[in-house]
């Protein structure tokens, strides 16, 4: 399928999107999804849930219009005029599969079901709208409802993070965090804005009073700031879950090269596919390290097939460094 992908001439479009919608019966809307998208050659990751749909793709730009009126076809025509969220560094080649998956929920927040809402999120700000809130009111607290890696290649000015590498471990270490800011006005902000959902319906739970959420995402801030040709205030790379994990908003440069501390930005998976661990590593280090993290896995990629697979259990994450232990799945 990738060989396939790789040497088909025909310009792809990736794009995201997300809603909170009721599914019955979502188990039977996964098959009839995936037997759709496959037949406009849709590739990609998606999660329905009882709770809605979250879909991350990409599609021969040729089939954009079948998609969109697919869009508006039973079962699926909740989903007709929804906003899509267009990748801004975009090869075409972000993914090689087509990956519908069945879940409980379409972001696993840890939270006990009802105790909130997504439909009670914060107010949506524009692009136009979150520059000129966090220009003029310096008590605006901007808080980035991302993991610790995304931060790190790239986030909006005076940003805060929240030191973490999950939505479940998130929400509540971002509320006692930021419990001081309960009387601020609040602007929360991730990749595409479904995490946003959640997070502002969680924050007002706790009694945050003025809680804001870039409509969107850094996706889509981008797209209108650089249309209406205003200060893109987002810098450096915007971290994506798919093969292209980055697209660049600017060309500032955040990150350094966690083996040699040089500044570089690119994220890569440890050559070694028992460890598969993520992290940045320079082009030099590339080069001297062959593409893994440790010494230990460039050893380990010497060895025979077969004593591979009898070793392999060893390089489990423990999470004993920051990101370095970090697996990502495709």
């Amino acid at each position: 399928m990738e060989e396939r992908l790789l040497n088909d001439p025909r310009p792809r479009t990736t794009l995201s999107f997300y809603k909170y919608h009721r599914i019955e019966n979502a188990a039977d809307f996964r098959d009839a999804l995936f037997i759709a998208f496959e037949k406009i050659e849709v590739l990609g990751r998606i999660y329905v849930a009882t709770e809605g749909i979250n879909a991350q793709i990409s599609l021969p730009t040729e089939r954009l219009e079948a998609f969109e009126q697919l869009l508006a076809t039973p079962p699926f025509d909740f989903l007709d005029g929804i906003r899509l969220n267009y990748a801004i560094d975009d090869d075409g080649k972000s993914f090689a599969t087509l990956k519908v998956k069945h879940r409980e929920k379409i972001v696993a927040d840890g939270l006990p079901d009802g105790l909130i809402n997504p439909a009670d999120a914060a107010t949506y700000l524009k692009a136009q709208e979150y520059n000129n809130l966090v220009e003029s009111n310096p008590d605006v607290v901007v808080i980035d409802m991302r993991n610790a890696y995304e931060f790190e290649v790239g986030h909006f000015e005076g940003a805060q993070k929240i030191d973490v590498d999950t939505f479940r471990e998130q929400l509540p270490v971002a509320v006692e965090q930021f419990q001081d800011a309960k009387e601020k006005p609040v602007v929360m902000y991730c990749t595409g804005g479904i995490r946003c959902e959640k997070a502002s319906a969680y924050f007002k739970h706790h009694g945050f009073k003025e809680v804001y959420h870039l409509e969107g995402g850094i996706i889509e801030y981008t797209r209108q700031a650089k249309n209406l040709g205003i200060d893109v205030k987002f810098k450096g790379k915007n971290f994506v879950f798919d093969r292209r994990l980055g697209e660049k908003i600017t060309d500032d440069v955040l990150a350094n090269c966690h083996q040699c501390g040089e500044p570089f930005d690119h994220h890569v998976n440890c050559a070694n596919q028992y460890c598969h661990t993520l992290f940045i590593q320079c082009l030099t280090c590339a080069e001297e390290m062959q593409g893994c993290c440790s010494n230990e896995c460039k050893e380990f990629l010497h060895l025979p097939e077969e004593q591979q697979k009898e070793l392999g259990h060893r390089f489990k994450p423990d999470g004993s460094k920051y990101l370095k232990r970090k697996k990502f799945r495709d």
